[in-house]
């Protein structure tokens, strides 16, 4: 599908290129006159104000709190999308940042993982230098397309930690291209725009994230100087991930509203292509609890890496995690005897098991995560009851 899209997009960039020599117009001319007459902005604005059309899509709650998460989630996009298409946006001269976190989130961000991007491009070679430190797991991921495109994210190369070769004070380099290089490589293809990496904690409090550094292998030493085709792009594709991105998760959330308080196993296909981890099996849904209620999940882990269970709120932002209990995990967890573990999901704290504070929220949206089970190994389903808090104060 990803290459059909960018068939389609590469047919129609050939039919404008045609269309401006026709015209005796060159690309430059045209982005010098759209940044000059004001219309890269207008068709900015625009864009922006299209995007809040979202605080409205069918199921999106209504009340008054709600809707402010939604208006400061869009915020954080824009400050997102900016910085991402317009600030860092030159993919022959990448930087290597955190383009989601404590303060922009979405898709359910993991507050266990640390996220890198940069943005990239198929006409460079890249090297990837660093040092592992203490971190539980690091994973480096390309992916063809982006956020702001109708394609979404398409896997491409990876390159896992457990694979990652380390000289011996935990140093590394990594070859991102075509062709296979070195002895640590990530594949790259005409159409891969991202690189991510995941890095993920067992103990978020305790464990150092790795130290990173990009380089485009052309020797470039400075970032190029701005120009309009920069700046009328950048402007576009930060508009574009603005208005696609929230789209996106509301459709995620209101598929998720059809079994509340129930975690089913979320398609892989779905995740994968936008821009999940196909090592990871997700358990995407709905939770909605009244002011006495408490939502209680059972299970005993399988064998895996890691695991974690985050709640959010509707737009599939993860609650504040700085300040609030909203997420468990393996390497936190309070386990039952029989090694099994018991979540309790409530608006205060039960005084047992694994408790998550909802925040003041009645409904939003939760992940279960299972992290690299072993080969041949089955994910196991968490139980999901619904109890009155007073049911399970007393147990």
């Amino acid at each position: 599908m990803n290459k059909l899209l960018f068939a389609f997009l590469s047919v129609l960039k050939f039919f404008r290129k045609l269309g401006l020599k026709l015209s005796g117009k060159t690309e430059d001319d045209v982005h010098k006159q759209r940044v000059v007459s004001g219309k890269s902005w207008d068709e900015f604005c625009d864009q922006l104000k299209l995007a809040g059309t979202v605080l409205k899509y069918s199921g999106t709650p209504h009340d008054a709190f709600s809707q402010a998460e939604g208006l400061r989630y869009l915020t954080r996009l824009t400050r997102a999308g900016l910085e991402a298409f317009v600030e860092y946006a030159d993919p022959a001269f990448p930087v290597l940042r955190r383009m989601v976190h404590e303060t922009v989130k979405m898709g359910a961000d993991n507050p266990d993982n640390y996220y890198f991007n940069a943005q990239i491009s198929g006409e460079y070679e890249y090297r990837i230098t660093g040092n592992r430190n203490t971190v539980h797991y690091i994973g480096f991921f390309t992916q063809n397309g982006s956020y702001g495109t109708t394609g979404g994210l398409a896997p491409c190369g990876r390159l896992e930690g457990i694979d990652l070769e380390l000289e011996k004070d935990g140093s590394f380099e990594i070859i991102l291209s075509k062709e296979q290089r070195g002895k640590n490589w990530l594949k790259i293809e005409d159409e891969s725009g991202l690189l991510m990496v995941r890095q993920t904690f067992l103990n978020r409090f305790e464990e150092v994230p790795a130290e990173l550094k990009i380089i485009n292998l052309n020797g470039q030493k400075s970032p190029a100087h701005i120009t309009p085709k920069m700046i009328d792009e950048g402007l576009k594709m930060a508009s574009m991930f603005v208005a696609g991105a929230p789209l996106l998760f509301a459709r995620w959330a209101k598929g998720f509203q059809k079994h509340p308080n129930q975690l089913p196993q979320f398609d892989p296909e779905v995740s994968n292509a936008a821009g999940g981890d196909k090592n990871i099996i997700y358990y995407h849904s709905y939770w909605k609890l009244a002011e006495h209620e408490a939502l209680v999940i059972t299970v005993k882990p399988p064998e895996c890496d890691s695991w974690n269970f985050q709640l959010n709120n509707y737009w599939m932002e993860s609650l504040d995690y700085r300040y609030f209990n909203i997420c468990v995990s393996k390497g936190n967890a309070h386990y039952e005897n029989d090694g099994s573990i018991k979540v309790i999901v409530a608006h205060k704290n039960p005084g047992s098991g694994n408790w998550i504070d909802t925040s003041s929220h009645l409904e939003g949206t939760m992940c279960w995560r299972w992290y690299r089970l072993p080969k041949g190994a089955a994910p196991v389903q968490p139980n999901c009851a619904v109890f009155k808090f007073d049911e399970i104060r007393k147990k």
